[in-house]
């Protein structure tokens, strides 16, 4: 019988304290942490129980959040601290600049009704049209943005 601690729960020993230390103790902590995080409240909670580790893409809301540093999230994953290059090396504007996808920013948002995911979608494809269109137009330098010609 192994009674070595798994993974998740040496996350957990890492996260649980800090979060309490960052202010997120009683009712609704999880919740709140879930939001600032950017995760499902039952996410937080399986993490905090030591029963899941979240996706890699939370860990650095996570980190913010509970105020850990996230190297040492990382290293709980078994990610060398000298494998992460330094953010000077790779440029500040690199850093978390992945796009997303429209349904990814509804999902992110919490959209969960099929109209508003499809506003919002729409609302989105549409401002990357017009934003295109207005980068194919010539002289747009000297007429300023939209609110240069108000």
């Amino acid at each position: 019988m192994n009674d070595a601690p798994t993974r998740a729960q040496r996350f957990a020993a890492i996260v649980a304290p800090a979060a309490q230390r960052a202010g997120y103790t009683g009712h609704g902590s999880s919740a709140r942490l879930a939001r600032d995080a950017g995760m499902s409240e039952s996410s937080v909670s399986r993490m905090l129980k030591g029963q899941a580790i979240p996706d890699l893409k939370f860990f650095a809301p996570i980190s913010a959040a509970v105020g850990v540093s996230l190297l040492d999230l990382l290293a709980e994953l078994g990610v060398p601290p000298e494998s992460i290059q330094p953010l000077s090396e790779t440029g500040q504007s690199q850093v978390g600049s992945r796009s997303i996808s429209p349904a990814e920013a509804a999902d992110r948002l919490g959209i969960s009704d099929p109209v508003g995911r499809e506003m919002l979608i729409a609302t989105i494809e549409r401002l990357k049209r017009l934003e295109h269109e207005s980068d194919d137009q010539p002289g747009d330098d000297e007429r300023g943005g939209t609110a240069a010609q108000m």
